[in-house]
């Protein structure tokens, strides 16, 4: 803990943002961040709870220890802190800007609606870390001779890869895409997450001994049978990319479109690519729907102002949520709650209780969005139709699970009734005794924290299946 009574001294304090009319004209991060002392005064509100359900289950699937690095800084012991939060997140740089903090709605604070601002203290002890060097490349003491093929460069790949890495194996790691990262990379917006915090954990990744190979998409440019082959350990790590498909009626219609292509496409002109495969979609001038209420959904919206999106729209099939959760009934687990992203602060309008009934178009293209309100089973209420007007249409309803060609087909690995490939979370193998999986394509779509908890316990299975044991956490 911090200071003793610093919860009751010191208010929660979070860092800012740009104005919305500023970070609308450009793609970089816009967060303002705290001083020192500000973030130290924040770290000092962490209290005696007894029960630090914080990191627990309920709170942080790392298990980040986050009572003693609140108290490290609070201590003015940076450094500390920064190994401290290292020995359980390979990347908190990563997880300081985009996870939903799930540990501070278990804040033993967050029972008075103040809990201590964990996301912003984590990001701060990252920054400082590599602005202070503190960052370098482990390398092994000694090499095992045993090869490992990772596919899939995000999350749960690159967090497996340094750790089989640091065990002295020879990690090979195969990316469909020109650059590392998966959908940290290609999916989440600059504004939330700069790409050069991934590219300088691949250069360090590198010198830990990892090699990547990128441009190879494994199942369809290269026969999976050649890495089982040729490794003695595969992971499976590339993520859930099927979009779930509701099948509207006019969803054929010209701009309409998937969530993740529009992202992707845009994340590539920020990263200057030079082949932008995806056709190109832009919400420029343009009345823009976007169908869903997830975190891809409000990344959709920021994008399109970003744009110059005439107006954005946001459909919710859930009923307004309530404001303040009651936390007799869902502390210290994630609560159901009224939440504005940054991006819906920037303007969009927000439909809840809003059944999509199907696509208008008029000469081949979309013109509306036809919708009615939801009842409490989510069914359309007869007579309360409406139609918004659209000239571009994101459906952003999440991820079914891996896309079965190529690599899940060609593997013959057994998958589970949701469609994912199939592995305990103890082993993480999969029916091929070879072969192991992790991240989403493994536990379906989740959080970027998630992906690295299982890569880091995947390396820790897969170093176990090697050597007989191994000394890496879990």
């Amino acid at each position: 803990m911090g200071k003793v009574t610093g919860f009751l001294e010191i208010d929660r304090q979070e860092a800012r943002y740009q104005p919305a009319s500023d970070r609308i004209r450009h793609y970089r991060e816009f967060t303002l961040p705290l001083s020192d002392a500000e973030v130290a005064g924040q770290a000092a509100r962490c209290m005696d709870c007894g029960i630090p359900f914080c990191h627990g289950p309920q709170g942080c699937p790392v298990n980040n220890q986050i009572p003693d690095w609140n108290d490290l800084v609070y201590a003015d012991d940076w450094k500390e802190a920064s190994r401290n939060l290292h020995s359980t997140n390979n990347f908190p740089e990563f997880t300081g800007r985009i996870c939903p903090a799930p540990c501070e709605e278990a804040c033993t604070l967050n029972l008075e609606n103040t809990p201590v601002a964990i996301k912003t203290v984590e990001q701060a002890i990252a920054d400082k870390a590599w602005a202070n060097g503190w960052i370098a490349p482990e390398t092994p003491e000694a090499k095992t001779g045993k090869t490992v093929a990772i596919i899939g460069s995000g999350p749960a790949g690159m967090a497996a890869a340094q750790q089989l890495a640091r065990a002295g194996h020879d990690v090979h790691v195969y990316e469909r895409e020109p650059k590392a990262g998966g959908l940290m990379r290609y999916g989440i917006p600059d504004f939330k997450m700069e790409k050069r915090h991934i590219d300088r954990r691949v250069e360090q990744m590198e010198a830990e001994g990892v090699t990547f190979h990128y441009g190879v998409n494994v199942g369809v440019t290269m026969p999976v049978s050649e890495l089982v082959e040729s490794h003695d350990a595969v992971l499976f790590a590339g993520g859930a990319e099927r979009p779930r498909d509701p099948q509207l009626p006019g969803q054929d219609l010209k701009g309409v479109h998937y969530a993740m292509p529009f992202l992707v496409q845009q994340n590539r002109r920020v990263g200057f690519e030079n082949h932008i495969p995806e056709t190109p979609v832009e919400a420029f001038a343009k009345h823009v729907v976007v169908i869903g209420g997830g975190d891809t959904a409000s990344d959709c919206v920021g994008t399109s102002f970003r744009q110059g999106a005439i107006s954005v729209t946001q459909l919710d099939i859930r009923p307004v949520p309530p404001k303040v959760e009651d936390k007799l009934l869902t502390w210290p687990y994630w609560p159901t709650k009224f939440r504005t992203s940054s991006s819906q602060a920037e303007g969009a309008e927000r439909e809840f209780a809003a059944v999509t009934l199907g696509i208008e178009g008029k000469n081949g293209k979309v013109v509306g969005v036809k919708c009615a309100r939801a009842d409490a089973k989510r069914q359309p209420i007869p007579g309360s139709e409406f139609v918004l007007k659209a000239d571009l249409v994101f459906i952003a309803l999440g991820f079914s699970g891996p896309v079965k060609e190529g690599l899940v087909e060609q593997s013959g690995v057994a998958l589970d009734k949701r469609g994912n490939v199939l592995a305990d979370e103890t082993s993480y193998v999969t029916s091929n005794p070879k072969v192991f999986a992790a991240g989403d394509m493994r536990r379906g779509q989740s959080l970027v924290v998630w992906a690295i908890r299982e890569g880091r316990q995947a390396a820790n299975a897969i170093d176990t299946f090697l050597m007989g044991s191994s000394k890496l956490p879990r």
